[in-house]
């Protein structure tokens, strides 16, 4: 056994390579901290390389700056989304776990291996290793806490944001417990899944002793090598375009209004941060399959082929809502997705979604396939709420689809150089 001394338990080296040899590191972390033990063990570096090649050079998305990644970052091939429950009572494990995430996650953006062990044969691999050899492929991973991390576990109920409120219970919503909720959401994209797995594999396995994967989904849109013009908006998998009406990530005073938490909304840690909504949509393939095209194309509001609005020619017009038919009916109908979302215009959110696909359901035999919704918000109680109440409420599109997940989450802002993600809040 070690020999224990006030505070803290001394390990010998010896020590340390059978536990880590084991799996026992979550063992060890209860004791001295997920940063500690991984320094220790070789599983982190003292100082993460910063390298990068020229090969890597257009593939890198820089982890550090006043924003975190992934947020206005243009969307990327794929999602690997991971929701994480705490396990440890001490908010100093949580402390050390987001430092070691930290230096992991800036690591890997950088198409690093994490750790300085990879090559010593008498040592686990600090890094998994699957992303050997792998550039970036513009990875961005983006951290952020769900309400239930302020409960009466760490001492936080007082910096609890009024934005973080729970979503409420919406109309028709099918929510499954498996697919909901986490004391953690790490958003991780890419353009290679193997690199974006790799991410949410390492940070899971750094996290060990301290917090464990609650849900994960993948989640994926068209490449930008099978893209035919680039930058064009993607489509889901009811075969429309999905998030034309996002807001301009480079309008700056908008994306203040929009996106980005500020200071004077009450809670200071927030700062430069934002709030992440997740909702796993189901979609009824078959049934839409046999839906006519006029039909579809009344249910969203828009046209298919180019992803105009009803009524218009290009996917950018302006929406006529007020325009009608001979019979007195709106061109674009009342209960569209499109008129709904949109309302008077003054609620917006920036929409990061991707498809999912998880094979058959067992039950009925059909496509478990749907929509990955994620959007990013500065006050999800006048945005998001009050939009999906107008949806839940009439939207067409209900027919086809079932929300069965949902998960919000305070998205950090973002870190400099000897700082850590969630410094903010922790220290």
């Amino acid at each position: 056994m070690p020999e224990k001394q006030p505070g803290r338990t001394k390990v010998s080296r010896r020590e340390v390579l059978k536990m880590a040899g084991v799996g026992g590191l979550g063992l060890l972390v209860g004791s001295v901290g997920v940063g500690e033990v991984l320094t220790r063990t070789g599983m982190l570096s003292s100082k993460t390389a910063s390298v990068v090649t020229p090969r890597q050079a257009d593939q890198h998305i820089p982890f550090y700056g006043d924003y975190q990644a992934g947020i206005v970052t243009p969307s990327q091939n794929f999602v690997c989304f991971a929701a994480f429950d705490v396990t440890s009572a001490k908010l100093s494990d949580i402390a050390e776990m987001f430092r070691a995430w930290t230096e992991a996650a800036a690591a890997m953006t950088e198409g690093q291996l994490i750790g300085t062990v990879n090559d010593k044969t008498t040592m686990p691999p600090s890094d998994t290793g699957e992303a050997a050899g792998l550039t970036p492929s513009k990875l961005t991973i983006t951290f952020g806490v769900g309400p239930s991390m302020f409960d009466q576990r760490f001492g936080l109920a007082a910096k609890r944001p009024a934005a973080l409120a729970d979503l409420p219970r919406f109309a028709g919503e099918n929510l499954r417990p498996e697919w909901c909720g986490g004391d953690i959401g790490v958003q991780v994209c890419a353009d290679d899944m193997q690199v974006a797995f790799h991410a949410v594999r390492n940070l899971a396995r750094i996290a060990r002793g301290t917090a464990v994967l609650r849900w994960t989904q993948e989640g994926f849109q068209r490449t930008s090598a099978a893209s035919s013009t680039a930058g064009d908006t993607p489509r889901n998998l009811l075969g429309f375009k999905d998030g034309t009406g996002n807001p301009d990530v480079n309008d700056n005073k908008l994306m203040n209004d929009v996106v980005w938490a500020q200071a004077a909304d009450g809670a200071g840690w927030m700062n430069n941060g934002s709030y992440m909504v997740v909702r796993r949509i189901r979609m009824r393939i078959e049934i839409w399959d046999r839906t006519k095209l006029g039909e579809q194309e009344n249910t969203f509001g828009r046209y298919r082929e180019n992803g105009a609005p009803i009524g218009a020619k290009n996917e950018f017009d302006t929406l006529k809502l007020e325009e009608k038919d001979a019979s007195g009916a709106f061109v674009i109908p009342a209960n569209s997705h499109v008129r709904l979302a949109h309302g008077d215009g003054s609620m917006k959110i920036l929409r990061r979604s991707y498809s999912y696909s998880s094979g058959l359901d067992s039950k009925t035999g059909q496509l478990d396939a749907g929509l990955l919704f994620i959007a990013y918000q500065r006050d999800p109680r006048s945005q998001f709420v009050p939009m999906q109440q107008r949806l839940a409420k009439a939207d067409a599109l209900n027919e086809y689809i079932s929300h069965l997940g949902s998960a919000l989450f305070a998205c950090f802002p973002g870190v400099k150089r000897g700082g850590f993600i969630g410094e903010q809040l922790f220290s």
